[in-house]
Order: structure tokens, then sequence, then C-alpha cells
């Protein structure tokens, strides 16, 4: 956004002593970011009107000639120039040395062919005044000899700030000039002009001829319009705009058009509000009814482009068709031309979100379509009506009122102010430096806002162009103050805290333990998968729960359309992955599962622990790590060979059906252990084999760590190993081995595990060797203990039906 400092200049009296970096610094710290800083149209100051008084060939050149000039203050100069029209008596523009003219050409002292040309003549491109690059700018008769271009064109120099649209988004009040001077007028502490005052609303007022308008509006359900202002002028002459608004529109990077377009154009740019103006005759059945677009699929706006419409956008139309998309363009059919007398003017306001939308589709963005983005304060809207009636009856004296303002829509009701408390003790406590009461104020009564003070607190009411998503509560209040006195002039200090250590939950703990043991014991990496699946890899996977309650509604992938019900097909898809790249790896995750059950999702803590090997199965490997685990944990395991219908469902077929064992702790289901279904690898194109552990945590994760551990010295004596290999039905549990053994009532047992199995093809047999470890800390064992001992081993298996295996 371009703002004029000559235009800024009009509402409020800037520093005089300033230079004009030096103000858009000040006002980049203060209010928004000024990204550059152009002076423009200053050589028009420097560039004079001179007379030609003689013209003599160049001694050194045919084609240049010597001109001498009467620059008007009975001075004269001789300069070199080349332009063929150049000859006595006419009038031209002169720049002096040192000039800089567009393009950043500098005037420099020089000679030409040996010849020192004081200065040059001047065309119409070098000044950027027209396009005839034949020769020199020659002016009347009766133009002033030596009076600045500036002064007989009518031209203005100015400064202009190029702001950062950005950082005026939150803004929509800062996207006039008339909001952007009442911020310099804080920031450098001068008086705001308010040209807008009740007089002057009283002076427009007595123009209108009272009565109803001719002009019918309807404004149907569903449309962006928030609020709806209107009003017919008539007797209008269409014409060129005097100077001073060519020179407001240009500096802020519009050109003219004509004086009806520039008045609206200019109130957008001074308030901030668009508007737009249509031609009365255009407008057929005198009637106008903003709807949405329904069967119209296509409109030509002002710039002659086809705009594809949605059902749902909202038109501008007369009682026959549409005139204009809301917030954002006229069509064809709208605008004013050179014929025009008679005026329908229109100030209204829509919701931001649809006019986004809507312009986004497009690919139309204009200056309205910007600002009402931004998301505007409708109580503008008559405000930009009043001014605009004030520009066209001063351009066009004759111009009359027909007919009642009218003001209608959802939102324009008296606003209801938003109303916020405060101390200046508590905003000098939260910025940090000490602010008195009296310049807090003195600041928020600038920016328009009410203050009422009632003892030591303050009540401050928020202006209507502030309460526009900007300003809501008492921190946008301090922000307010902070940024008007500076907040450079804040010395930071770090805030004092006193820190406590903060001891672990439970669960934190727990979780802490399980990944550590699981990564220096057991060698394995952590993985995330993605807590949403879609319902392609549950059904790839073959889950029997598919989640259908739990869909997101605005999902952005069909791929990650629900909450996972398991970690394990999100497992499965990653393993599928590096399976390409590794031979064999391991892993483990922390995460949550998530199912449907009363007004919120039942989720539930899991640990997946899983390890793949394209050479052997991992899955007894696996199983002891999970029985040392659960003795990281402090839990006593039981092994079963059954599957658990509370940690993978049992319809699953993903379940190896003899390499599969379920875990209880603490009289719970906790775990299950189990190999991937050779057919499911195949659906996810794996060779090998995978292990999976599916660890249930909600029952542990909050339990406490028992802190009674019992540390013994290292054994002074030797232990003594026994195995013996046993003949087991297939279908029998190994864990039912250790279990036989274990109940031996021999204290000397250390310890007792499964040290192989042998299974043969086409048997129904299998081959265990149980191994037992004997230790005796406080003696050696002897010959004769060691002999019964591991006869009462051999006895109890045979006991249970579990005999030597003796060929």
């Amino acid at each position: 956004m371009l703002v004029s400092i000559n235009w800024i200049k009009q509402y409020v009296d800037l520093p005089e002593n300033i230079t004009k970096q030096e103000l858009g610094e000040k006002f980049t710290l203060a209010t928004c970011e000024v990204e550059k800083v152009e002076a423009i149209n200053q050589y028009f100051d420097l560039v004079k009107i001179v007379k030609v008084t003689g013209v003599e060939p160049h001694p050194s050149a045919d084609k240049l000639r010597l001109a001498t000039v009467d620059l008007g203050n009975g001075e004269s100069a001789t300069i070199v120039c080349g332009a063929p029209n150049v000859r006595p008596g006419i009038l031209v523009p002169y720049a002096p040395v040192w000039a800089v003219l567009p393009g950043d050409f500098a005037i420099e002292p020089r000679k030409i062919r040996g010849v020192e040309s004081c200065g040059m003549l001047c065309g119409e491109t070098e000044l950027a005044i027209g396009d005839d690059d034949y020769g020199l700018k020659e002016f009347p008769e009766d133009a002033p000899v030596g009076m600045p271009l500036s002064k007989y064109l009518g031209i203005e120099t100015d400064i202009i700030f190029d702001i950062d649209n950005k950082s005026i988004t939150h803004r929509p009040d800062l996207w006039g000039h008339y909001g952007m001077a009442r911020e310099f007028a804080t920031v450098f502490k001068k008086e705001l002009k308010d040209p807008f005052s009740a007089e002057w609303k009283s002076a427009i007022e007595s123009k209108i001829v009272k009565g109803k308008s001719q002009v019918e509006r309807v404004i149907e359900d569903g449309t962006a319009c928030l609020a709806y202002c209107s009003a017919v002028v008539k007797n209008v002459k269409v014409g060129q705009s005097p100077d001073w608004l060519k020179n407001r529109l240009s500096s802020a990077g519009l050109r003219s058009i004509n004086n009806i377009v520039d008045i609206s154009n200019f109130v957008m740019l001074e308030l901030g509000m668009p508007n737009h103006i249509f031609d009365l005759s255009e407008i057929k059945g005198n009637k106008i009814v903003i709807r949405q677009a329904g069967e119209d699929k296509e409109f030509v706006t002002l710039d002659e482009a086809v705009r594809n419409l949605e059902p749902t956008d909202s038109m501008v139309c007369d009682a026959e068709r549409p005139l204009a998309i809301a917030g954002i363009m006229g069509g064809l059919n709208s605008g004013v031309s050179d014929s025009t007398t008679e005026l329908f003017i229109e100030t209204a306001n829509w919701v931001d979100a649809m006019i986004r939308k809507t312009s986004t589709r497009i690919g139309l963005r204009t200056d309205s379509s910007l600002r009402f983005e931004k998301h505007l304060d409708s109580q503008q809207c008559k405000l930009a009506m009043y001014r605009i009636i004030d520009l066209i009856c001063q351009i066009c004296p004759d111009a009359v009122v027909e007919g009642d303002i009218e003001f209608g829509g959802v939102d324009s009701k008296p606003y209801s102010p938003v109303m916020i408390t405060t101390s200046a003790k508590t905003i000098t406590d939260t910025l940090g430096i000490f602010v008195d009461e009296a310049e807090i104020v003195d600041i928020l009564q600038r920016l328009a806002f009410l203050v009422e003070k009632k003892g030591d607190k303050l009540s401050i009411t928020v202006p209507s162009f502030r309460a526009t998503k900007d300003v809501s509560c008492e921190a946008d209040i301090i922000e307010e103050i902070g940024r008007i006195i500076g907040f450079d002039n804040i010395t930071p200090v770090a805030p004092e805290s006193s820190l406590t250590t903060v001891r672990l939950s439970p669960a934190k703990q727990k979780e802490r333990r399980i990944k550590d043991f699981l990564v220096y014991s057991y060698k394995a990496l952590e993985i995330m998968t993605y807590p949403m699946v879609g319902e392609a890899l549950l059904k790839k996977a073959q889950w029997p729960e598919l989640n259908e309650e739990l869909v997101l509604v605005n999902s952005i992938s069909r791929d990650a359309d629900r909450m996972r019900p398991s970690l394990i097909p999100g497992v499965l898809k990653a393993c599928a992955e590096n399976v390409k790249n590794y031979s064999d790896f391991r892993f483990f995750e922390f995460g949550r599962s998530y199912h449907a059950g009363g007004e919120f999702a039942v989720e539930k803590p899991v640990l997946l622990v899983g390890a793949f090997s394209k050479k052997a199965t991992p899955f007894m490997e696996l199983q002891d790590k999970i029985e040392e685990l659960c003795s990281v944990l402090r839990l006593r395991p039981r092994f079963e060979q059954k599957s658990l219908e509370q940690i993978v469902p049992s319809s699953w077929v993903g379940i190896h059906p003899f390499e599969n064992v379920g875990v209880s702790a603490m009289g719970k289901p906790f775990a299950q252990i189990f190999t991937v279904h050779p057919s499911l690898m195949s659906e996810f194109k794996m060779k090998g084999f995978l292990s999976l552990a599916v660890v249930d945590l909600s029952n542990v994760m909050d339990v406490e760590l028992s802190s009674n551990v019992k540390y013994l010295p290292l054994p002074k004596f030797p232990s003594s190993t026994f195995d013996c290999t046993v003949v087991v039905p297939s279908g029998e549990p190994v864990a039912r081995l250790v279990e036989v053994v274990s109940k031996v009532k021999i204290k000397e047992i250390a310890s007792v595990k499964i040290a192989d199995i042998f299974e043969p093809e086409d048997s129904s047999k299998k081959y265990v060797t149980v191994r037992t470890v004997f230790q005796d800390r406080a003696a050696t064992l002897t010959r004769e203990f060691l002999e019964n001992s591991y006869n009462q081993v051999v006895k109890s298996l045979e006991k249970a039906g579990f005999g030597l295996k003796v060929d």
C-alpha cells in the first residue's frame, strides 16, 4: 500500500525538523513496516520554464547547436542542444545542473565537443509528462518565464511510504489515509484534524431532498452482505477531475479516469472503505437485489474478462441481471460513462471469508477485495457515503441527492461497544517499563479509545473500527501502549523465575526405563508412525476394525482420513518399506490406538516392539526380551499360548498359528507376542520373518515403580548348569516346562529357561532343551547334591509327561 505524506499532512501537522528516513523508521517501529521511502516529483521544483533567445551552430558538431536561454531572473545560460525544434522565441523546460530526472538521470556540468553546457533543455519523455519524444516540450507564449514546472503544471512533490501489506493485515483501519493519519498523530504527539465533524454531516444532510429512494433494495438470505448503504444523486456532469484529485490518486498509484470514478477511488484510499457507483439509467426496474449467483454461470467484469461463478457467490443485481461480483469488481454494464447524469451510490460491507474465497477461486484480487478480506467496520459505510456525496457536490455544484440515504443489513445496527478494563500497574508490569497513567490515557485517547478512570482501574471503550478482529482483550491494550512508547525504548531484561526440579510422573519414569532398556539391551530403534490411517491400509492389513466412527470430517487425504485402531497396520507398512534395504532390524514405538466409545474416542497407550529377519524367526528372542522387560518393570509375567482379545482381536488373521503367546501381568492381559502370518507378509511383499509384541500399557503406566530393590554381591562360588532335552507334543507351550522345573523344591535353583527347540518336519513332537542353573552363595555345590538335583528335575519333567529324549 502506498501512503502519501502530503495527503497525511491534510489531517495532521508532522514535525518539520525530521528527515523522510527518520519519519519512516519511527513509523515502522510504532505502527507498520515501511518497506521503502521515496521522494517523487522533486525535480519539478528545479525544472523551470525558460525562453530561447538565440541559437548558433556548434563549432565542432554539425547536429548540435548552442542555445542561449533567458532563465527569468535576469540571468542567461548557454546549453548544448541537439533537438530538431530548438529555435529562438520558444518557451521550453530547463533542468539546471545537479537536477535528477526520472530514471535517476543526473544533470552534471560537462563539456560537449569542447563547449561547456550549463544544464539541459528537456522533452516530454525526459520529464515523464508525455509520450512525445520528437524534440523539446514547447509551452504556450503566455507561460511565465522562470516559473517551476511544479507550479505551472500543478504537480505536487511528495514523499511516498510503501507499506508492507502483511504488516497491516490485522488492521483494516489502516487501509485508508485517514486511519494512517491517526497513527501519525499519535506517534508524533500531534493533533488529528477532524474533517468529518457533526457540522460537516449536517451540511451534507441539508443538501438531501428528503423522500423515499427511487431504487428499491432487496438483501436475500445466504449472501455475504453485512451492511448496505445507498443513495441516488442526479444532475451530475462527468468530466475530468481537478488537479488536486488527480495528484492524490497518482501519489497512491492510481490513474485518473473521470471525476466520478476518481471520487470513488479517492474515498476508498482516504477512509479505507471500498464503494461502487452505478449509472442509474443502467439499473433495470429501479431495483437492486443482493443475491447468490444461482444459475448464473458466467459474468464479464469491468476488465472485460469472463469469470466463472459458483451458485453460492454473492452478486449485486438489478431486476434482470447481475451488475457486480459483491465486494470484488463491477461488470461492464455497471460503470459510469461520459454520458452518465444520474448515479446510484453503494457503500457496503461483506463477510471477509466469503469475499476471500470467491476472489481466490476466480483469480481476481482487487483494491476492494483486499480491504473487504480484512473484515471492515460496517459503521464506516455511512461515513463513506457522506464523503462521496460531499465530493460530488464540490466538483459538480448542480448535483442533487434525491431521496434518503438508506442503510440496512444484519450488521447495520448501532455499534455495541467492546469494553476492556486494565490498570497502569498492569501495563507497567507487563511491559517492564514505567509508563505514567496520564500518558497511557493520552495515547489511548489519541487512538480514538474512550477512557474512563475508576479508582486505580481504567475502563476502556474500543472504537468500532478497532473492534474488527483487532482489539478484544487487555493484552491488546498493553500492546497499543508498548508500540507507541516504542518497544525499542524498553530495556530487554530476562524475567526472574525460580526453577525447581519436577519429579517425573510414574508413567514418564516407566516410559524412560522402557526406552532405555529397548535401546541399550535390545539394540532397537524408536520409530513413529502416523496416528491417522486410511481405509485402504486397514483392509490391506485385514484389520477387523475400520474405525468408521472416527473418520475425520476434513481429512487432507484418503490415506489419512481416520484415527488408527491399532499401531500394527502402520508398522506393517513401515516394515514393508524397510525390508527393501535391510536384511534384519529391530524397532519399537510408543503410541496410542483409538477406539469408538461414548462421546469421545477411547485412547489406549500401546508399546509395540518388533524384529525382522530374512534368515530365521526372531520370535523366541523377542519373547525373551519381553520377559526381561517385565523384570525391568518389576512385573511377574505369565506366558500362555493363546490370543488375548483385549490386546489383539482374535478375528485378525495376521497372527501365526504356532508362534503366538499371550502374556498376563498383575492378573490382567499385558501383551501379545506373535509372528506375522506368512500370507499377510506376502500381501505386504515382505520376504522373511517379522515378529511383533503388542504391549498394553494402560494398566501399568500410572503404577509407581517399587523402590524395594535388593542388591546382592557377586557370587563367590561357582554355579552349575544342567541341560536336558525332553520330548514335548508339538502343540504344547514350552512355558509349561519352565513352570514345572521352577516348582521343584530346591532353593539353589537360580534360573530356568528354554535353551533350544527342535521340531522335525512331519512330526507331532518337538524336542526342547531345558536349561537349569544351580547356585549356592554360601558354599560350593557338591557332586552328590548336583546329581540328586539333576534327578529331581528329570523326574519332575517325566511326572508332568515330558520324558527325556533317549535316541
